[in-house]
């Protein structure tokens, strides 16, 4: 079984990068995001004044582990949920494993414009596990 974790940024992101001082907007971090495997393609956005990201593409493995915990759809699943912004380039919500059919606190931290390290965690900020997700190109 695999786990699941998420997010994107282009030229105004870079901009904002280069000024010191300045918060990264939700806009910034809109786009399609890549898993380390390469298993999974999500797409951020906003939603309800917050940050989401639904699954866009999914292989046949994480198609299967989502279908074996309960999932019929991976595509289109919600994952990323609520993100709020707390702080320059760092976002704070729920992420959903679908694997696992649970949602777990989550952070979203901007590596800079191409790479995103998403965090799930069991209490709250404590006990977490990160993964580095990459831009789509194209």
């Amino acid at each position: 079984m695999r786990s699941f974790a998420l997010l994107p940024i282009g030229a105004s992101a870079l901009l904002l990068l280069l000024l010191p001082g300045t918060a990264l907007a939700a806009g910034a971090v809109e786009g399609n995001w890549v898993n380390p495997h390469g298993s999974v393609v999500v797409t951020t956005g906003a939603c309800h004044n917050a940050l989401c990201g639904w699954v866009r593409w999914a292989d046949a493995t994480a198609t299967t582990d989502a279908a074996d915990a309960g999932v019929a759809h991976l595509a289109g699943t919600e994952l990323l949920r609520d993100y709020h912004a707390r702080g320059p380039g760092r976002w704070a919500g729920y992420v959903y494993v679908p694997d696992r059919g649970r949602s777990f606190y989550s952070t979203i931290e901007q590596l800079d414009a191409n790479r995103l390290k998403i965090s799930g965690c069991l209490l709250r900020g404590w006990l977490c596990k990160s993964q580095i997700w990459t831009r789509q190109q194209g």
